[in-house]
């Protein structure tokens, strides 16, 4: 019996050119961090400087088709099967949502975005309201709808193909009605490589900027001595341990228990403050931060700065950053939201993840970003203000004027160790899932493996000082996800389209009028492909008498009907003329259809020789939708015009339809 350690569910043609990468990088950015900084900031900035629309518009574009999908048809539409149900209650789903999706980078910027904002001047005005609210709206504006939208759409393509279309839940499926069976080969490798490595880069940094501020807190609470690389190898020693036995337990256990945990004390932090800061201001200032980010939100969206020279470097290093930011972390965050969305309608789904994190974000950056700038202006005398730069100092630093600050400083680093273990978990569950083809149980030692790998990194960045070229590294690579990201939209729409026609459609047209009688002649034609010379034989021996013996018996009673059909019969069709209306015109016409490769591969079926095949297909003057009539014999197809007949008939007897009837298209055909 082999030993269960050797075994393992990772894929080679994933896995190892994924750690070559991530190792490479790494190390170069620890070996030559001055060198390799160096050289991607001249990328980033030239990216960021020359290619910024691409980013400004494909997050719009993001937002805008979401917002379609959300008021469609395809809305009702489920993450699954359609009698599925959610595997998680609705308030597990929301705090996994938001343990997820921003977490660390709320307790990081909720105080030093609106502080740097604020003492910035690049609003144009030194004026405390007009700051302030500029402050405001940009922090809504780069943690608001946006940001959810990017990673919405990476969750929602994924969930949607891998439970609708039964899918592995890896980023390659989202291509699957644009590559169909080439998702399974080398293309699909490629794009879970990069989605791998995209995933390690955004977590690496994010948790080592995480060690920093966590460090930071400590030392202001005397339980370190300082922020030494010697302090930040014992933290990361003792969380990555808890985010290994986490994510060990499972999606179930550790990281759900940890998130709804983490909305808990968030929640008793945020309203501490509220009551204990400036709460009048602060519920005004929500109101009114939110009238202007909905007021301006177009605006905001499509503003690239062109104009205004001098704040372009501020829209750079903001804007751009940050959608830079939240798209190269979207791999990983949308993993992860599509894992615990099975069961959700898409109307569902885009819902509350765009608009319950993000409303909850306005709530969080309001009550900490204001209450730090009315504490600069009010009590500190620009304190908050002129430590900007520091800002894993800065949320400990405006403790200082609420009361009981030693304690809220213990809740604020038990918050973000939470937030620390809760990214860690479900990052290494995410990486995992990429590396395996999402494989339904992998050997414990995996998770082992990926939390070691990114303590190490960590780390060796930390003591290098490499992190800062690491997020930069990332920032570039998402570039190409921004166009690898739209064509999830095209693939995505493609799939529900095909979709929504599946469902809606309904018993075939010939079994109406269809009484049983015949039946044999009926399951023959039904398993059998037709050539055209086939078809041509239904026009001459079916189409061709009914519409005659349908003539005759209309102009036994007084109307005008005619038969038109060329030598070659490619269609035949019977008209009624008429002077103030619209003929009347119904037709059979020879049409074809491309045969699925599995039905050509079936052996269940007679033989099919080529994958075309041809069908009596109607047709009718005003330009609806017709449908195959191959099934119907000569009676069948008489009643079918006639029931067409009368709902001509009623339409042009109704007053509300003159205007859509009555036209010269008759005397100009």
């Amino acid at each position: 019996m082999k030993n269960s350690i050797a075994k393992t569910t990772l894929n080679r043609g994933i896995t190892l050119p994924s750690l070559i990468f991530i190792i490479g990088i790494c190390l170069s950015t620890v070996l030559f961090p001055t060198a390799t900084s160096a050289y991607l900031d001249l990328v980033k900035e030239f990216l960021f400087v020359n290619l910024n629309w691409i980013y400004v518009w494909s997050v719009t574009l993001f937002v805008l088709f979401l917002l379609f999908l959300m008021f469609s048809k395809y809305g009702k539409i489920r993450l699954g099967s359609n009698g599925s149900k959610p595997e998680y209650s609705f308030f597990s789903w929301i705090s996994m949502l938001f343990a997820a999706g921003m977490g660390i980078g709320l307790m990081f910027f909720s105080v030093a975005e609106p502080i740097s904002h604020y003492s910035s001047g690049v609003f144009g005005t030194n004026d405390f309201m007009n700051q302030a609210k500029g402050a405001q709206m940009y922090t809504f504006f780069h943690w608001g709808i946006h940001a959810w939208a990017i990673y919405g759409v990476v969750g929602l393509a994924l969930g949607y193909f891998a439970y609708r279309y039964k899918l592995p839940l890896s980023l390659r499926s989202c291509f699957y009605p644009l590559l169909k069976d080439r998702i399974n080969g080398k293309w699909g490798d490629a794009v879970d490589v990069f989605a791998l490595c995209s995933t390690f880069f955004g977590i690496t940094t994010t948790l080592g900027f995480g060690v920093v501020q966590i460090n930071s807190g400590l030392k202001t609470l005397n339980i370190v001595p300082d922020t030494s690389f010697s302090s930040q190898l014992i933290i990361v020693a003792i969380l990555i341990t808890m985010s290994i036995f986490s994510a060990t337990s499972g999606v179930n256990k550790g990281v759900k228990i940890l998130s709804q945990l983490n909305v808990v004390t968030v929640l008793l932090l945020l309203f501490f403050v509220l009551f204990c800061g400036p709460t009048v201001f602060l519920i005004g200032s929500f109101t009114e931060g939110l009238g202007d980010y909905i007021n301006n939100f177009f605006g905001l969206t499509f503003n690239t700065h062109v104009y205004e020279s001098e704040t372009l470097p501020w829209f750079y290093n903001w804007t751009i950053l940050y959608w830079a930011w939240w798209i190269s972390w979207s791999p990983y965050v949308g993993l992860f939201i599509a894992r615990i969305s099975r069961g959700r309608t898409i109307q569902e789904f885009i819902a509350a993840v765009l608009i319950i994190p993000a409303l909850f974000n306005f709530i969080w950056m309001t009550v900490f970003g204001n209450s730090a700038i009315w504490f600069d202006v009010n009590e500190a005398n620009g304190a908050l203000s002129a430590m900007a730069h520091n800002a894993d100092q800065l949320m400990f630093l405006f403790l200082d004027y609420l009361p009981f600050t030693e304690i809220v400083s213990y809740a604020v680093v038990i918050i973000i160790v939470i937030f620390f273990v809760t990214y860690a978990d479900s990052g290494i569950l995410v990486m995992n899932g990429i590396a395996t083809k999402n494989a339904e149980k992998s050997p414990k030692w995996q998770m082992l493996f990926w939390g070691i790998l990114l303590a190490v990194m960590a780390l060796l960045l930390l003591n290098a000082g490499g992190l800062q070229a690491l997020q930069t590294m990332t920032l570039i690579t998402a570039l190409p996800f921004a166009v690898i990201m739209l064509l999830f939209c095209v693939s995505l729409m493609k799939g529900l389209i095909i979709d929504q026609k599946y469902y809606d459609q309904n018993y075939s047209v010939a079994t109406v009028p269809w009484s049983g009688e015949f039946w044999k002649e009926r399951l023959k034609t039904i398993v059998s492909f037709k050539d055209r010379n086939a078809v041509a034989v239904f026009l001459g021996r079916t189409a061709k008498p009914a519409f005659e013996e349908l003539k005759e018996e209309f102009e036994g009673n007084g109307i005008e009907a005619k038969i038109n059909m060329a030598d070659k019969p490619e269609r035949i069709e019977i008209e009624i003329k008429h002077d103030v209306v619209n003929n009347f015109i119904y037709g059979v016409k020879i049409h074809s259809k491309m045969v699925s490769e599995f039905m050509v591969q079936e052996e269940n079926l007679p033989d099919l020789d080529d994958s075309k095949t041809y069908y009596p297909k109607a047709y009718f003057g005003d330009e609806r939708e017709g449908y195959d009539v191959q099934y119907f014999t000569k009676t069948e197809l008489i009643s079918d015009v006639l029931k067409h007949y009368e709902r001509f008939i009623k339409l042009i007897s109704e007053k509300q339809n003159e205007m859509f009837i009555s036209s010269n298209y008759n005397k100009n055909k």
